[in-house]
């Protein structure tokens, strides 16, 4: 099948630099889910015409297989699928998607295909709407079987107007005959611009079958003109997943109040509160735990692991090299964990623990006011409150090592590159800036005094006071 995306429109009213095809639902541009939704279409060969801003919106996609087409000016829907039809093999359908209407399911495309037949009709997707205000208006026979025009709002009689049946401009046309009617389109309308809605009236003329469907879902073929209609389709967008979570066993405290931009795969017995968003490819074992206001982009997290409230788990941007948090974990309230951090089965970091490329073996802790950057850590270790490995010298970055059972003091500092051994212990307060060997107490040599007969100062009486 030939299919053209028509993306080459201004988008003046979402009153943003971003041309408007680029504009994210759930995490993605509104074209990138048009394309996909294409090439879930067998040996679908997809044109892409852009017009404002086109270059930019090529420059998004690094997939060689779309072909791109310049639309200038922008004269019409018909005016913009005549630039791609030089790219449309005969012997195959074409169909018209739009890049603003990025919800339609692939399902609806493949009963519109299979109602166009094997080119021998033009298949045309319609709705039915309370307020059909600004679409144009299907123009039935009298009998109400036979679709001959589409007649748009700035040229519909008050009569016309009154018809709730629109069109979504979502069509298959057999590929010779479209490319005909391309050639015969007149701009003599309200609007003065070719559209190719005209193509009904010539497919009735030359004797072609004009047919009709369906979508299940009116929200599959609404387009975005402004930041009001971006908004109402994301809310779609995400109750739309959100129903696909509870399907497969999900436990969301309430549908509304969860932003998936990306994928999220759960396991069973998963529950998420309210208020959480999940970006790029997040990954949740069966029994996992999230708390309310979590945020957590490219992670896998695994069996039975709880994430507190108001967490941040950043993964960056790679998706395969995601953060990963082991069975039992235990993450926050208000812990941020950074690209590249590993951590072990019943692993506990607190409040305000910040990881950063850094692995923690299994059962070791570090609950309170802590970062550990660029540091492997083992096994059963304790970090204590205010610790912070000191990984940059302003030039350069370099990894602190803690070794098995270790425990480390409240407010220590680990100037790197350095190695707490196995089994030691580092009093709080201490600086280290030398290797611990194992088993050892590290701490820097201090004398404390304590002064007999010295008076705690008293606050003098303010004038007046009393």
């Amino acid at each position: 099948m030939n299919v053209v995306v028509l993306a080459a429109g201004m988008g003046k009213r979402m009153h943003s630099d971003l041309p408007k095809v680029l504009h994210p639902i759930a995490g993605r541009p509104m074209l990138a889910r048009v394309i996909d939704t294409a090439k879930a279409l067998p040996d679908a060969r997809i044109t892409v015409v852009i017009g404002h801003r086109g270059e930019r919106v090529r420059d998004a996609f690094a997939d060689p297989s779309l072909q791109w087409v310049t639309q200038e000016p922008q004269l019409g829907t018909g005016h913009a699928v005549q630039q791609a039809a030089a790219h449309l093999a005969d012997d195959v359908p074409t169909l018209v998607l739009y890049a603003d209407v990025p919800l339609t399911r692939i399902d609806t495309l493949r009963g519109l295909s299979e109602l166009a037949g094997e080119g021998s009709a033009l298949a045309v997707l319609t709705v039915m709407m309370d307020d059909p205000t600004g679409y144009g208006r299907i123009v039935r026979s009298a009998d109400g079987k036979t679709l001959k025009a589409i007649v748009e709002e700035k040229d519909a009689t008050a009569e016309q107007r009154a018809i709730r049946e629109v069109n979504t401009g979502i069509l298959v046309a057999p590929t010779p005959a479209l490319k005909r009617w391309l050639l015969r389109l007149s701009n003599h309308n309200a609007q003065g611009e070719y559209y190719l809605t005209d193509i009904v009236a010539l497919a009735n003329a030359d004797g072609v079958p004009v047919v009709a469907t369906q979508p299940s879902f009116v929200w599959e073929t609404i387009g975005v003109n402004s930041k009001g209609q971006l908004a109402e389709l994301e809310r779609q967008a995400q109750r739309n997943q959100a129903d696909e979570l509870l399907a497969a066993g999900v436990t969301l405290a309430d549908p509304a109040r969860i932003d998936v931009r990306g994928t999220l795969e759960c396991g069973r017995d998963v529950a998420i509160d309210v208020g959480c968003v999940f970006e790029g490819r997040v990954r949740i074992a069966d029994g996992v735990s999230i708390a309310p206001y979590v945020v957590i982009r490219n992670a896998h997290i695994a069996t039975g692991a709880r994430i507190e409230a108001f967490t941040h788990i950043d993964g960056g941007a790679d998706i395969d090299n995601p953060i990963e948090i082991g069975s039992g974990a235990i993450v926050g309230p208000y812990a941020r964990l950074r690209p590249g951090a590993r951590l072990g089965s019943g692993v506990h970091i607190g409040n305000f623990v910040e990881v950063k490329n850094s692995v923690l073996g299994s059962d070791s802790k570090a609950n309170h006011l802590s970062y550990l950057g660029d540091t492997t850590i083992g096994a059963r270790v304790n970090v204590g409150a205010g610790t912070i490995t000191c990984n940059y010298d302003g030039a350069d970055k370099h990894r602190t090592t803690i070794e098995d059972d270790v425990h480390i003091g409240s407010d220590v500092q680990l100037v790197a590159p350095v190695t707490v051994g196995a089994g030691s212990t580092v009093g709080a307060g201490t600086t280290v800036w030398k290797d611990v060997p194992p088993g050892t107490l590290a701490l820097n040599q201090k004398t404390q005094v304590a002064h007999e007969g010295w008076k705690r100062p008293v606050k003098k009486a303010k004038p007046g006071a009393g």
